[in-house]
Parts: C-alpha cells; structure tokens; sequence
C-alpha cells in the first residue's frame, strides 16, 4: 500500500488514530498506480518513425532548426549550497530582479543540454545524442545536485528545482526508451530524480502553497518523475494537484490564484497551464483521462480558452484586476498547447494559440521542441 505525500503529513498531525486509518484505506482505494515507467511524455517508437518519413514543412523545419547536445559544453553541477536571489526586486510584481537570472542561468543551461540532446534523438535516432543528454544528467546525478537548498533559506531555490526537474524528467521520459544507453547512469539519474522530487514536494504547506503555478510545476516534476521511477507517491500526488487544481477554475475559465498577479495575470494563467497540460498527456500514457476530468462542470479547456482569450482582449482581466497588463507573448508561451491540440484539434481555440502553432515552437521546461514532440 502506498501513502500520498500530504497524506503522511495529515497522518503526523490528526487524531486520532482509527480516523487516520480509515483515511488511508479510503484514499489507497482510489489510487491509480504506475501502469508503465517506460511510457514516455509521447510513443517515443511510433514518433520516431513519423519523423523519418515526414513530408510535413512544419515538421521538417522543426528538426532543420535543432542543435546537437554533441556540439554544445557540458555543463558542470553548480557547487555549495542553492542561494538564487528572489525573481523579483519586490514582492510577486514589477521588476525582475537582473541577479536571479544571473543565478540560474546554470540549470537553464543544463535543461536546455539535455533536451537538445533528447530532441536529436527523438527526430534522427541518434544514439550518441541521447547517451549526451543522458551523461549531462549523470554529472549532475553523481553530485546530487538540486539537493542542497533549503525552502526558508532560498524561496527561489525551490522554484528552481522544480522547473529544472520537471525539465529534465520530461526529456528523461524519452531519454528512458533507448536501450542502447548505459543502465547503470539511467538507474543513478531516476533515483537522483526521485530525491530530488520528494524533497521539493516535502516543503510544501497544504493551507498556503495550493492552488497555484508553482505548486503545479511540483506536480508535473513528481508524475513524470513518478512514472519513471514507478514511484505511486509522487504520481498520485501529480494526479490530485491536476484535479485540485481543476477544481479552482471559475465561470470565466480563470485560475484565480493568477488573476492576483497585478500586471502578469494572464501570464501567469498561461504559466500555470503549461505543466497542468503535460500532466494530462503523462496519465493519458498511463491509462488515465485527466483531459477529460471534470471539476464545477470545468475542465483544462476552459482555462485554456480563458488564456487565449484574455491574451488577446485585457479587457477580460477588468473583473480580478485594474493593472494594466504586460504586453507580449513569444511563441514558447504557446508551446504546451501542441499536446492539446495533438488530440483534440483546433475547433474553438482562440487564434493567438493556433497561429503560434503553426510555426516550429520550444521550450526547454516542457522537453524543447513541442512541435517535433507531438504537432501534428
């Protein structure tokens, strides 16, 4: 019997005891287990095979514009204790703070190493560009990395490591089916993975660090972590901050923990989408229709047609938030959407998503190249 994450922190604090165990019997009934740790974020055989034989321009031009992992610097493990200054120079607003990309250009380049090296293979078969991504992540495997770091220390340290997991498991998760590849660092890398996500999940607060991006950026680290791992901890607790979150979206679509980031609100829904959208086509892998999933008579697509919207008309904001909004959105913001789209076409998805789709988009958080992943 496995015990969810949150529930082992309601087991140290409520009474009494025969209430714990008819929680636990209650919650391990439901529970969906691992089904395949091999199931990658996509059917990595029948992708590869589609990418060989594509005519498509768009697919062409997706895999014309890769790098090589090969050709790119390994990227040694930073040492010493996690300390990332705060990602704004004040509060959840205004300002980026210059110093915190300083400090975190490390894991960015090291996610960005190994999904290039993830990419290569995926589209050519090129084994000596997966068994790179795959040493790029035993460097930072051996030193234990995204270890170090306390949550009270270094807020942004947290943060970090979760976007860098979550990084790094989705290109593992195809990494995971080349068989060439030396089993010994695969074993090293998922069980590093997997510290490295019950840690992060350890720090969380249950009355306070819910219903937001960065609670679900955890949760996409620990499904595919989870899955990789056979882990049913870490991928019930993906599966519940799904449909938690689910549960949160009101009558207009919003996510209203985002709507209370002043300038960034649509932003941030669209940020908080993104592992919300992998974690959906991880458990439909496993057997398991979260797209589907139901919460107030919502699902995931009504806040993606929120996001969409409100991308393209502010004036949709005026009910959570008088700030004026940030303009602009690259095309990586859209990036996630290619997994949606891939299964449920384009009918009633608002123009800003689609026409971004039709053109070759990454980004390193979501495996690189969304459009080699899945478009089809």
């Amino acid at each position: 019997m496995t015990t969810l994450p949150w529930l082992r922190y309601i087991c140290r604090i409520v009474k009494p005891l025969a209430t714990i165990a008819a929680l636990a019997l209650a919650v391990s009934a439901h529970a969906q287990p691992v089904v395949n740790p091999h199931a990658s974020i996509v059917d990595v055989p029948a992708r590869q095979a589609e990418l060989k034989s594509t005519k498509d321009h768009l697919l062409r031009e997706a895999i014309k514009n890769l790098s090589h992992c090969t050709r790119l610097p390994p990227i040694p493990p930073p040492k010493g204790r996690m300390i990332i200054p705060n990602g704004y120079l004040s509060g959840s607003s205004g300002p980026h703070n210059p110093a915190t990309a300083v400090a975190t250009r490390v894991y960015d380049e090291m996610g960005k190493r190994v999904a290039v090296g993830m990419n290569q293979y995926l589209a050519t078969g090129n084994h000596a560009e997966s068994a790179c991504a795959l040493d790029q992540l035993d460097a930072w495997a051996k030193a234990g990395a995204l270890l170090d770091y306390d949550r009270k220390e270094s807020q942004q340290a947290w943060f970090q490591v979760e976007w860098t997991l979550s990084s790094v498991a989705v290109s593992e998760s195809v990494l995971n089916e080349d068989a060439t590849l030396n089993p010994a660092e695969q074993k090293r890398v998922i069980s590093w993975m997997d510290e490295v996500a019950h840690k992060a999940i350890s720090f969380e607060r249950p009355a306070t660090d819910t219903g937001n991006n960065h609670h679900v950026w955890r949760a996409l680290a620990a499904t595919a972590t989870g899955i990789l791992a056979s882990d049913d901890d870490l991928y019930q607790f993906g599966i519940a901050t799904y449909k938690e979150e689910i549960g949160t979206i009101d009558q207009n679509g919003a996510l209203p923990r985002e709507m209370v980031r002043h300038e960034n609100s649509v932003h941030y829904q669209g940020f908080a989408l993104q592992p919300l959208v992998l974690i959906a086509q991880f458990t439909s892998r496993q057997g398991i229709d979260l797209w589907g999933y139901t919460a107030n008579g919502h699902t995931i697509r009504d806040a993606i047609v929120f996001f969409g919207r409100a991308a393209s008309d502010f004036s949709l904001l005026k009910p959570y938030t008088n700030d004026e909004q940030r303009p602009g959105f690259p095309d990586h913001d859209f990036a996630a959407y290619n997994f949606y789209i891939a299964k449920f076409g384009t009918d009633g998805i608002p123009s800003i998503i689609t026409k971004a789709l039709k053109n070759p988009v990454s980004d390193d958080r979501l495996g690189g190249s969304t459009t080699l992943l899945i478009a089809k």
